[in-house]
């Protein structure tokens, strides 16, 4: 009897086995079925491309992992901002005011768009209403992408010159556009080449507008090449925009970086240009404080109520503290405006040095560097040096 229940036993164990072993062989494809059904469900929407990270992302990485190494193709300095900057954050940090720790208004904090409508409104010749014509964002980051996705609908192609900032592409197609790219090329046979010695081709240039462009991006001074349109470039771009009722954002952050006897020249002073053209500044750039992620746009009331639809469902506002900061630094800058100790005008004189010191230091090693007329980076031709060392 012991006998037969042991194996009696025996046979249940034997057929329970199986019936696990089974029942997790369906389990397993259940799991990898539905792994892979998760996998497709949520993989990334097509319009974000493959997902791969940006360029700064690794940047910044590689640069930690292998110090000393310093990241120099990012937009930011290893430089201490101007003390009165830093100083107006210190004191807002310990201020009495709880409503400074606070939400502040959605499309700008009220001293700030005042004081962006007190230095730009001189320079473009005309009253900036400051709580219906400028719009502060989390960097000039975010102004392009309430831009872009307030005004680009699926199909509409947009007009891009390259090099450019990466995101310009990344962002047009997050909105459904096509870019349409058309590139700076150099001068041949020229020495000692500068930015300006890149330019466009006007009858290329022509070309790309059609009855589907709906926007063409500009950057002066160009990010990288530290390109400064002149009134006569501009002119070209201007007047093909009108003729072909194009929007023009215009992404101005480097505006302070130009190195003379160069002239940054807003194209939405040219005429007939202020009614499309979306401008785009920084105060990450302006007084070096990229980590402060506060920018702004400003164009015709029209144009920012798309951003600011953008904008309110995007970041809602920025942060209270920076945005006060910078107020108060603007202050400061309009109060010497006309003063050679203005940032505005000091900054690139500070800058001139070190570019120019840069491009001996490039040259001494084997490349050719573009000297730039504005901004803070410098393109150089390694092709020499890749052949002398078998590179390529």
């Amino acid at each position: 009897m012991f006998r037969s229940r042991h194996l009696l036993n025996a046979a249940v164990k034997s057929k329970t086995d199986s019936t696990v072993a089974i029942t997790n062989i369906i389990l397993r494809n259940k799991l990898n079925t539905s792994a892979v059904v998760m996998t497709d469900k949520f993989r990334l929407p097509a319009r974000y491309g493959a997902g791969e990270k940006s360029v700064w992302v690794e940047y910044i990485q590689l640069a930690a992992d292998y110090k000393p190494a310093v990241n120099l193709g990012q937009g930011f300095p290893d430089y201490h901002a101007p003390k009165h900057v830093t100083k107006a954050l210190a004191d807002i940090a310990t201020s009495d005011n709880p409503l400074l720790m606070q939400y502040t208004r959605g499309f700008g904090h009220p001293r700030l768009v005042q004081n962006i409508a007190k230095v730009y409104s001189p320079l473009i010749g005309r009253e900036l209403d400051p709580f219906n014509e400028i719009l502060v964002t989390s960097g000039a980051y975010e102004a392009l992408y309430s831009a872009i996705l307030g005004h680009v609908d699926d199909g509409d192609e947009v007009i891009v010159i390259e090099p450019f900032f990466d995101c310009y592409d990344f962002m047009i197609k997050c909105a459904g556009g096509i870019p349409k790219f058309i590139a700076l090329k150099p001068k041949t046979g020229k020495e000692n080449m500068t930015s300006a010695d890149w330019v466009l081709d006007e009858k290329e240039l022509s070309s790309l507008f059609t009855n589907k462009t709906k926007m063409l991006i500009l950057n002066t001074p160009h990010n990288p090449l530290g390109k400064v349109f002149t009134k006569e470039e501009l002119e070209l771009i201007a007047n093909l925009c009108k003729k072909h009722n194009v929007l023009c954002v215009s992404d101005e952050v480097y505006e302070w970086m130009v190195y003379e006897p160069n002239k940054h020249i807003r194209i939405a002073t040219l005429p007939d240009m202020w009614d499309r053209t979306i401008t785009i500044g920084s105060a990450g750039k302006t007084f070096s404080v990229t980590g402060w992620k506060i920018g702004w746009a400003y164009c015709p009331a029209n144009l920012m109520r798309n951003l600011q639809v953008v904008h309110q469902n995007c970041v809602y506002t920025c942060p209270t503290p920076t945005q006060e900061a910078v107020a108060r630094s603007f202050e400061i800058e309009l109060s010497r405006i006309n003063s050679p100790e203005c940032y505005f005008y000091s900054l690139a004189r500070e800058l001139l040095p070190k570019r120019d010191f840069l491009v001996r230091t490039l040259k001494e090693n084997g490349f050719n560097p573009t000297i730039p007329d504005g901004g803070y980076f410098i393109v150089a031709d390694w092709t020499n040096l890749g052949k002398k060392n078998r590179f390529i």
